[in-house]
Order: structure tokens, then C-alpha cells, then sequence
């Protein structure tokens, strides 16, 4: 793999303390040692293949489809993964690499909970240590996960300061990191922070297109109009979109969350109303906690940042980022769970609700794949609290 600088255009970097640097250095070596590494990369397929579960289908979505009225709709099944979510792609590529690096304790930051349960689970197969930081909101509303991260041994971590959510999370994971880095590894759960990290996650992520490239060519013999994602951090995005980034033809939408109403104060929509600044080490568009509530339906997308990659793409306008409100996304999980059966994360929920509403003003021989990065049996307490059962 050809080394990266760690920017992409003005965006990414690695602000961060001189001793963390050194740190970051020798995960950047490592990283390019193995990841090209033969024996590395047997491993890390074994597991996709055998203990994931990879690959994972590329459903066509009739129903919701004919629902739409427009373009077909085709699902990327991250939902299908062991764990119910993408997050477990770079949380098994990223514990090989702690493996081969000697650090036993692993720690991570959570916001939906299925990066701590990915990485738990990680943890538990290769017999390491397991510290995952929690918002304590998050806590509250993704029970379900914080349970299921014990069960597999991991000690959770509850955050009160600020927001209490993923923010939150994301700072007492490096400042764990930087008082332990000498026998810690951060596993770190989206294309964000200082570099190398963004390119780190980016990779283990882009088995997502990969496959999704190879699929639609199977089934019809070309390639999509629209590719379509969530994007809070931005991983299970940027894993689809990369290996489709030199096909010009193929559009990338990201799907920000409007929470409340993308001008109510209350979202997390970072690149859609956010500027460009230096947030957890790296730069990119980031949201003012003073003047905006970081919010979503979603606890895997109230992050007040975007990954860098992400905030290139605005830039160069290589992808188009739009919102979708909670109300929208609420809908939309309704919509595809009776349509077609599948109940979706409240986060992947934020892309389905895009995807039907782009996919109605498009002709019928137009093709549009919807990453669909979680199962939603996370968000069911969530939503039976909130009385929405219909």
C-alpha cells in the first residue's frame, strides 16, 4: 500500500501532544508493515470469511423499490455481520494489528455501542484486556449493548462530563491512550481522529466496496448511479464510497443527522453546517458546541466532527452530504422493517430514509446501493420507550 502524508487536502493531520506523536509513529509503521503483509492478510480474510461472516449479500430491496416508485434500491447487509453491524471489519483488522505489535490491553470509545461490542468481541477471541468509554446518555439508551459488551468481558466505562455522549467517550479514550500508550492500544472505531487513523480504519472498512463493486457487476453487469450512507464519523461511508472513488460516474451521498431540524440547533449535521477546525487531534468540519446542541436519534451519529476523507470530498465536491431528520429516519425504520422484513439501526435508518426519497425522483433503469451498516435490535428498548411502537 503507498504511504500516506495523513492529509487529505487540508484536512487530517495529527494535532496532538509530542509524546503521542511517537506513539502514532509506530502504529503508522506497523500498519504499513502488515497491511500488505501476506501472512497478515490470510489471517485477517479467515476471519472475515469464517468468523464474520463476509461476504456479506447485496440484497435487492423489491418492496421498498416498488414502495419508491423509482429507481431499484439495493442493500449492502452489514447487518448480517457477527455483532450486527460494520463495525467488526476494523475491529478485527485493528486487534491483528495489536497482536502483532505485543499491546494486550485495548481500549476504545462507543456511541451506539456496536464498536464496543465489536471490539469486546475481538478482545475476547484474542484473549486482551477490554476498556470501552461510554457517553452515560449512551449508556442509558443502548442498554441492550452495554450488557452484551460485559457479557463478553469488557469493563465499560460510563462518561458524565459535557454531553455524555460519543464526544465525551472519544476524549477519555485519549486521554487513557495518552497516559498508557506504552502498553495500550486505541482501538479506534471510525474514520476520525489523528493521523494514521483515518487510513487505518478507511482500509479495514473498504472491504464493504470492495464487494459491493464485485456484486453489482454480477447482478447487473454495471456499475450504480448513487451510492448512499449514514455518516456521523464516517467509516461504514467512506468503506463503501473509496473503492468507487476513480469511477466518476457513480455519485456518493452521505447522510448527515438533522436531529431535531437542521436549523432547529439541535443536530449533529457537522460537514452540512459545520467549518473547518482541529477536533480529537485532526481537522476537518466540526460543529460549535456553543452554538449548536450535538443531537440525533441515532447515538452511533451525534459526533460534533466528520472524518477527514469526508470533509475532502465536500470540498472537492466529490460527494454531495445532505440531512435527515429524526423524525425521517424514524419513519424510515418503520418503512423497511415492514417492506421487507429487516429492522435497521436507527443510524443506517438515516440513509434508508434518503435513498427512498432520491429513489422516487429517479427513472426505474437508475441504481442505487444503501449501505445498510446495522440491524436495529440495539435501538428496540430505545423506541419502546419512546411509545412509538405502532
Amino acid at each position: 500500500m503507498k504511504r500516506f502524508n495523513g492529509y487529505f487536502g487540508e484536512y487530517g493531520g495529527s494535532y496532538v501532544p509530542e509524546d503521542l506523536k511517537e506513539v502514532l509513529k509506530e502504529l503508522e509503521e506497523n500498519f504499513y508493515k502488515y497491511v500488505d503483509d501476506k501472512d497478515f492478510k490470510e489471517e485477517l480474510n479467515y476471519y472475515f470469511k469464517d468468523y464474520v461472516g463476509r461476504e456479506s449479500p447485496l440484497y435487492y430491496a423489491e418492496k421498498l423499490t416498488k414502495y419508491a416508485g423509482g429507481a431499484k434500491i439495493y442493500l449492502k447487509r452489514e447487518d448480517l455481520n457477527h455483532t450486527g453491524a460494520h463495525k467488526i471489519n476494523n475491529a478485527i483488522g485493528q486487534a491483528l494489528l495489536a497482536k502483532r505489535m505485543g499491546k494486550n490491553r485495548i481500549i476504545a470509545e462507543t456511541g451506539a455501542g456496536q464498536h464496543g461490542v465489536a471490539t469486546a468481541t475481538v478482545c475476547a477471541l484474542f484473549d486482551m484486556d477490554c476498556t470501552v468509554y461510554m457517553g452515560a446518555v449512551d449508556v442509558k439508551r443502548q442498554e441492550h449493548n452495554v450488557f452484551r459488551m460485559e457479557l463478553l468481558g469488557a469493563n465499560v466505562v460510563p462518561v458524565r462530563e459535557g454531553n455524555a455522549t460519543l464526544k465525551e467517550a472519544v476524549d477519555k479514550a485519549l486521554e487513557d491512550f495518552v497516559k498508557n500508550a506504552h502498553n495500550t492500544f486505541y482501538l479506534l472505531g471510525s474514520a476520525v481522529g489523528p493521523h494514521p487513523y483515518p487510513i487505518i480504519v478507511r482500509e479495514f472498512q473498504s472491504i464493504i466496496g470492495k464487494e459491493a463493486r464485485k456484486q453489482i457487476l454480477e447482478k447487473e453487469n454495471r456499475l450504480p448511479d448513487y451510492l448512499i450512507a449514514c455518516v456521523g464519523g464516517g467509516s461504514n461511508a467512506i468503506g463503501l464510497f473509496h473503492p468507487f472513488v476513480n469511477d466518476k460516474e457513480v455519485k456518493f451521498i452521505g447522510v448527515e443527522p438533522a436531529g431535531k431540524g437542521i436549523d432547529s440547533g439541535y443536530h449533529a449535521a457537522s460537514i452540512s453546517k459545520g467549518k473547518p477546525d482541529i477536533i480529537h487531534g485532526f481537522k476537518c468540519y466540526t460543529l460549535d458546541e456553543k452554538e449548536t446542541n450535538i443531537h440525533s436519534i441515532a447515538a452511533g451519529l451525534d459526533y460534533p466532527g466528520v472524518g477527514p476523507e469526508h470533509s475532502y470530498y465536500k470540498d472537492i465536491k466529490r460527494a454531495e452530504y445532505v440531512s435527515v431528520t429524526d423524525k425521517e429516519a424514524l419513519d424510515a425504520f418503520y418503512k423497511l422493517s415492514k417492506l421487507e422484513g429487516i429492522i435497521p439501526a436507527l443510524e443506517s435508518a438515516h440513509g434508508i430514509a434518503y435513498g427512498i426519497k432520491l429513489a422516487s425522483t429517479l427513472p426505474k433503469d437508475k441504481i442505487i446501493i444503501i449501505n445498510l451498516s446495522g440491524r436495529g435490535d440495539k435501538d428496540i428498548n430505545q423506541i419502546m420507550d419512546m411509545g412509538n411502537i405502532i
